[in-house]
């Protein structure tokens, strides 16, 4: 970290704030689109819990102003400094992710999950972790030759131990959504940096063996339930102890709902992609109307998900066809622009950290709108900017504050 807090504040080009207007110096195009996204998960958040009288829509609001001012600050900070820092962000990104296993400091919610530290206000450090890997991994990629396998040995080794380490400990948590987006991340600034072929088809080569190794635990696991006459939902826990795999018997439900649904529950699939599925469904070209959805309102689509990893089922369901269309739209716009800003950064590291952003949204939005609509498992991954969440949104503005300062100092020597 910065060796002292005025060391740190010289970084802030604020000379350049009053010209953050101009066209030269500012990108309005992805700041527009998540304006429409936020506003778009304001509202639906508010439909999904209409009759409920949640609150959850204020809260959001007011996480969207502080991600607001985290944005506008992370823009003006010239990208460059977190080459600098990179490892220690990663040091403090790792510290959190071990403190919220600790018993005692961790917050456990729902399933056994320990993912939150509470200090008054609870966070998700697998967030932060997002963060801290991205920077590790453009610092190490900025500074090394890639060319052949063999050459880039030693950069490979390194980052696979920087970017495993907090994928391992995020999974023990256990969180596993957050964990898999790291990985299309890293591969896809890896794949910009002049690394040969043979190790994306290693790699390729990999993931079909680990998912080989998923697919045989879940069908044990299948197997011993039946065998010992045991419960899928009922005796949650029991196979765990059986299996050296790091997976919870929940989420293997819901591979299982996914890939089985007949053997795991009788109306088809899981009840949340079902209810996800009429959801969607049921809104045809238009919709039913902002907060005239019955999926949401007579608590079909639970409310513990309605607001946050289904959201896209409700706009779907209120909106029709052609709101869908619109935020994913929206969503295309961002990561379009985020390419380009890519393409104008004026160093590797810009580019690398432009990309990283784009290739993290890029997942999620992907990830959550299938899961919606039965493409995929059900996975606890929020929809950017549009899904309930504070943590989340925080970084998701960090993020994006990233993308803008790359844009904004992409012409500074």
């Amino acid at each position: 970290m910065p060796s002292s807090p005025v060391k740190f504040l010289r970084n802030l080009d604020l000379a350049s704030f009053f010209k953050l207007t101009t066209r030269e110096r500012f990108d309005r195009i992805t700041p527009v689109c998540i304006v429409l996204l936020s506003l778009f998960g304001v509202f639906f958040i508010y439909s999904a819990q209409f009759a409920r009288d949640g609150t959850q829509w204020r809260q959001q609001l007011l996480y969207l102003a502080l991600g607001s001012i985290l944005y506008l600050a992370t823009s003006l900070l010239d990208y460059r400094i977190w080459l600098r820092y990179a490892h220690w962000v990663y040091l403090a990104g790792i510290v959190l992710l071990v403190l919220v296993l600790i018993p005692g400091i961790g917050t456990t919610h729902g399933m056994g999950a320990r993912r939150w530290i509470d200090i008054g206000v609870a966070f998700q450090p697998s967030e932060f972790a997002k963060v801290s890997v991205l920077f590790i991994t453009a610092a190490l990629l900025t500074g090394s030759k890639l060319g052949s396998v063999a050459d880039s040995l030693q950069v490979l080794i390194k980052l696979a131990l920087a970017v495993g380490l907090p994928m391992l400990l995020i999974i023990a948590e256990p969180d596993l959504g957050s964990a898999l987006v790291i990985a299309p991340m890293v591969f896809a600034m890896l794949f910009v940096s002049n690394l040969s072929l043979r190790f994306f088809a290693g790699a390729l080569g990999v993931f079909a063996l680990l998912v080989g190794i998923v697919a045989l635990d879940v069908w044990r696991y299948a197997n011993y339930m039946d065998e010992n006459k045991l419960h899928y939902f009922r005796d949650r826990g029991a196979y765990e102890s059986h299996s050296w795999l790091p997976l919870r018997d929940y989420q293997r439900n819901r591979v299982l709902a996914f890939a089985l649904p007949d053997k795991i529950d009788p109306t088809g699939i899981g009840w949340n992609s079902r209810q996800s599925l009429i959801s969607v469904g049921s809104g045809g070209l238009i919709g039913k109307g902002w907060t005239e959805g019955t999926q949401a309102k007579l608590g079909y689509l639970p409310p513990a998900v309605a607001h946050n990893d289904f959201i896209f089922s409700v706009i779907a369901e209120e909106k029709g066809f052609l709101g869908s269309i619109t935020v994913v739209g929206l969503f295309g716009v961002v990561l379009w622009n985020g390419l380009r800003i890519a393409g104008l950064a004026r160093d590797r590291f810009g580019a690398l950290l432009a990309l990283g952003v784009t290739a993290l949204l890029a997942v999620h939005v992907f990830v959550n709108i299938a899961m919606t609509i039965g493409l995929v498992p059900v996975k606890g991954i929020p929809l950017p900017f549009i899904s309930y969440g504070g943590t989340f949104v925080l970084s998701c503005c960090l993020l994006q504050g990233l993308v803008q300062s790359v844009y904004r100092f992409r012409r500074d020597t």
